[in-house]
């Protein structure tokens, strides 16, 4: 078992709205990297066909995020309370419904995508068609400030010490061994490389060079999965460093537009030989949670005769 700090993470309420999608009314169109142009769904809204656990490949659309966004309306954008949301929040996190119809239906967050600054959470089917746009959810954040007693060369972000435990990541001497679907390199890190911290959002894996994409095998690539980046330093921004490696999970789908691709949130980044990525077809956070296509059926309650 990993030693870990969580008894001394701090958890505290952290709320937001569900946000609409967006589309500018006046030039919506996308260019991809052939010249061709696209009007396709996008970021935003309750998306009921699209969830963890579904390849990050084959929608028509562009930086489509599973399940439900949520953000900050504008009279609330403040740049600290933004900032608190997008931040704190944390993969793994409880999130609970506190308006509208859905009221108390719980859910969980998977993710966190940078620009649109939205928090991504996932809820079952029928809570699904309960929600509306502006209905309210509150996350129970916890996780920034995570440490990993003896690793401290390993540093940790975004990710509930909960999910941290269900993610079969095991101690070998002074390595971890880390599950991970997919190994790539960061060379082919695009949009969000050079960001001045990785706390919140999320880079893009590019994919419009076919050749790579088969040579690393992201066609399997899922919503979800957990994968490992070579010489990706995420400690102090998001930089390239030879023998440093991160961990991160897909949390939105892919897109057309030149030097973007399925969006990576960091979960774990270290600039030493600390981490050993071991390939593992369900080291997918879904089926950790038993959200998303992983969906595990409620449990049947039980009456008693009387």
């Amino acid at each position: 078992m990993l030693r870990t700090n969580s008894e001394n993470c701090v958890i505290q309420s952290v709320i937001g709205g569900i946000a609409h999608p967006r589309i500018p009314l006046k030039n919506p169109y996308l260019v991809d990297q052939g010249g061709g142009v696209h009007v396709l769904p996008g970021v935003g809204g309750i998306t009921y066909n699209v969830a963890v656990g579904d390849s990050a490949f084959g929608f028509a659309g562009d930086h489509v995020e599973p399940g439900v966004s949520m953000t900050l309306d504008e009279r609330e954008k403040d740049g600290a309370y933004l900032g608190a949301l997008c931040i704190l929040a944390c993969i793994g996190n409880e999130a609970r419904v506190v308006s509208g119809e859905a009221l108390n239906a719980r859910g969980f967050v998977t993710g966190k995508h940078g620009g649109v600054e939205h928090v991504l959470v996932d809820f079952s089917p029928s809570v699904l068609d309960k929600l509306v746009i502006g209905d309210r959810i509150q996350i129970k954040a916890y996780g920034q400030g995570l440490t990993l007693k003896d690793y401290p060369d390993v540093r940790m972000m975004s990710l509930d010490p909960d999910l941290l435990r269900k993610m079969g990541i095991a101690a070998r001497g002074d390595q971890l061994v880390v599950p991970v679907t997919h190994v790539i390199p960061a060379s082919i890190m695009g949009s969000g490389t050079g960001s001045r911290h990785s706390f919140s959002g999320d880079f893009d894996i590019q994919v419009s060079d076919e050749n790579l994409t088969r040579k690393y095998g992201l066609e399997s690539l899922r919503l979800g999965d957990v994968i490992a980046i070579r010489d990706a330093d995420c400690r102090f921004g998001r930089s390239i460093k030879s023998d440093a490696l991160t961990i991160g999970v897909v949390v939105h789908a892919s897109c057309v537009v030149s030097g973007h691709g399925p969006g990576i949130t960091v979960i774990m980044t270290t600039s030493e030989k600390v981490i050993v990525p071991k390939i593992e077809r369900d080291a997918n956070i879904a089926h950790c949670l038993g959200v998303g296509r992983f969906r595990r059926p409620a449990p049947k309650v039980r009456r008693r005769g009387r």
